[in-house]
């Protein structure tokens, strides 16, 4: 449970994660030398010092103590003192004094405690500054204030410890998150080239970095390499076939329609389903390949294409577009994705309507029909090729090849994006969905 906290606060990117590991060893061993140093040298230091201190004064009140009154008390210990270079004095004021410390003096806890417990009739200490160390005594003749060199009863400068530590502590995170820098920077360029492929764009990419980096960076060139390879053998598979069956099918209709037989309805109609199927096929071997992302204004693409389908006289409306700007798209296909998407919501339905949101982060493009939609357990199948649902399905609409949803998953995917089939709330049919990532 820890863990998973701490995981939601922790950052998310590559050069955040590596200062945090650079930072958090460097701050938690500062901070244990600091408490270290200071329990075993500062304080054990200063108490030894106070302690000498505090010897030297009670040698003072030796002499101090027996005198009848304050002046015959400074007269006895004059010499003493200014030998030990301790102010005597007597305070003539009527308040109390206090125990005074600054609240960042450290060492001063250990004066005030090693005073306190050693000195007799010590009525407060107080250390106003750096310099010195103000005791008051009661004695009989009154109260009696002596004062010593700080530097006698603790350390001088115990900060500048603080400061180098600080000071150096910096000065090598940053030199070792520079290094690093240049050791992340090979991953970050693999991770954006990685990612513009995801989304159907090359971007020029050459392995650099350490060993285990490029090794990462040399097998994604292969894969990119081979992906591309099989893309072109696919599409150059499905144009050879399909360019090879237009030939004979050509003279298939050319044949039937020079005769004048009622009984080659049939056929005729056969001849058209094998044309639609092989400009199926086609559309599926192109699949991205027809143009280069450029920036499309995504409301005006989806207000074209309806308007399209209106002077077809299919139901198609606009529900609803909000926002507006430009999105790397490659138009040709996107249209295609978008196409495919109304055909199947006019052909399952009596209507369809398109929505689009465009934001700082994703495009949304929503196509909503009132046909029968499709079963959550089979929309994994739906968008696979060649897959026919007709059985969850109008089968008064004919029959298709399977590749219309296919396409538009193989699209949005190439955009770096996802197609999401649900049912549609505000219609009751199917709901498709593109959303691409900015």
């Amino acid at each position: 449970m820890l863990f998973a906290w701490l995981k939601r606060f922790s950052p998310r990117g590559l050069y955040g994660r590596a200062a945090l590991i650079l930072i958090l060893p460097v701050v938690t061993l500062q901070l244990v030398v600091s408490v270290v140093f200071i329990q075993r040298h500062f304080e054990g230091v200063t108490r030894q010092m106070t302690f000498t201190a505090s010897r030297e004064v009670q040698l003072l009140l030796q002499d101090i103590l027996p005198a009848p009154d304050q002046q015959q008390a400074l007269e006895r210990v004059a010499g003493v003192a200014s030998l030990l270079q301790i102010g005597v004095r007597f305070d003539a004021t009527d308040s109390p004094p206090e125990f005074v410390r600054r609240w960042y003096d450290l060492s001063g806890l250990a004066v005030i405690s090693t005073f306190a417990s050693v000195v007799p009739n010590i009525a407060a200490v107080q250390l106003p500054d750096d310099g010195n160390v103000v005791l008051f005594l009661q004695v009989p003749q009154g109260m009696l204030e002596l004062t010593l060199d700080r530097r006698r009863v603790a350390p001088s400068n115990p900060h500048q410890l603080f400061v180098n530590m600080v000071f150096f502590g910096v000065l090598m995170t940053l030199i070792a998150f520079l290094y690093m820098r240049n050791q992340l920077r090979p991953i970050t360029r693999l991770a954006k080239a990685a990612e513009a492929f995801g989304r159907g764009r090359n971007v020029e990419y050459r392995p650099a970095g350490a060993v285990e980096v490029r090794a990462a960076g040399n097998a994604f060139l292969d894969m990119r390499a081979r992906i591309e390879r099989q893309i072109e053998q696919r599409t150059l598979m499905l144009s050879g076939v399909s360019h090879d069956l237009r030939t004979p099918l050509t003279r298939l209709k050319l044949g039937l329609s020079m005769l004048d037989d009622e009984d080659t309805a049939d056929l005729k109609r056969d001849v058209d389903e094998m044309q639609r199927m092989l400009d199926e096929f086609l559309n599926f071997a192109r699949g991205i390949s027809e143009a280069e992302p450029e920036p499309v204004d995504p409301a005006s693409l989806l207000r074209d294409l309806i308007e399209d389908f209106t002077r077809a006289g299919k139901p198609v409306t606009v529900h609803a577009i909000e926002g507006s700007g430009t999105v790397q798209l490659r138009q040709i296909a996107m249209r295609r994705a978008v196409e495919n998407l109304i055909n199947n919501a006019v052909r399952y339905g009596t209507r369809a309507e398109v929505s689009m949101m465009l934001t700082d982060k994703a495009l949304r493009i929503q196509v909503e029909d009132d046909g029968p939609g499709i079963p959550p357990d089979q929309r994994g199948e739906a968008i696979k090729p060649f897959t026919r649902l007709d059985t969850a399905r109008n089968q008064n609409k004919g029959s298709g090849v399977g590749l219309g949803l296919a396409i538009a998953t193989d699209i949005a995917r190439a955009h770096g994006g996802v197609l999401r089939l649900t049912q549609s709330d505000r219609l009751g049919g199917l709901r498709a969905d593109i959303v691409i990532a900015r």
